[in-house]
């Protein structure tokens, strides 16, 4: 009997210190936010995407992990209304752009990930676009239960060339950058 005791102790204390090592929290979609400037020539425009879900792994304090989900049938540009508004979104939505009838989610799945310093690391995680999966490097600040980066994604790797000087000659002032510039806040 003794020594069932001290096998049941001994086997609580391992799966304790297992959900120590290693805690998944999952986002909260709602209150995460994903900001996106498309610039181009002559002006740029702005706007939100939302997140369809997502979870972080912690060890203790320390982000070791993470990967999240993107509803693309959100996307919207904020510094339009009306009409404007209409035809952009619905241009971003197109196959020029997201395809989002074919590709309604995008994904980022974290595969590495250095302390730079205290609550602030380095990132190396695969973006999925548009079906196509291609290496981003950011910084990630994490403080309490929010994490923040801002970061830029060369959207002709995702088969996103509209408007691309790199691909089209002659654009002019039509010519729109192939990167664009994303801000993110999750809260978990």
């Amino acid at each position: 009997m003794k020594n069932l005791k001290s096998i049941a102790i001994a086997l609580f204390v391992a799966v304790a210190g297992i959900s120590v090592n290693a805690q998944t929290k999952k986002i909260d979609a709602k209150a995460s936010t994903i900001k996106w400037v498309g610039k181009k020539v002559t002006g740029e425009h702005s706007g939100t995407v939302n997140f369809k879900d997502g979870a972080v792994v912690l060890k203790g304090k320390k982000l070791v992990g993470g990967s999240f989900s993107v509803d693309m049938t959100s996307l919207t540009a904020t510094d339009l209304t009306g009409e404007y508004q209409g035809k952009l979104n619905g241009h971003l939505k197109a196959d020029d752009f997201f395809g989002t009838d074919k590709f309604p989610t995008s994904t980022l799945v974290i595969k590495k990930i250095n302390t730079k310093a205290k609550d602030l690391y380095t990132v190396t995680a695969d973006l999925t676009i548009k079906g196509i999966t291609k290496p981003v490097n950011f910084e990630l600040a994490v403080k309490g239960n929010t994490a923040t980066t801002a970061f830029k994604v060369d959207r002709t790797k995702y088969d996103i060339k509209y408007g691309s000087g790199n691909f089209f000659q002659g654009l002019g002032d039509k010519t729109i950058n192939d990167e664009f510039e994303l801000a993110v806040a999750i809260k978990f």
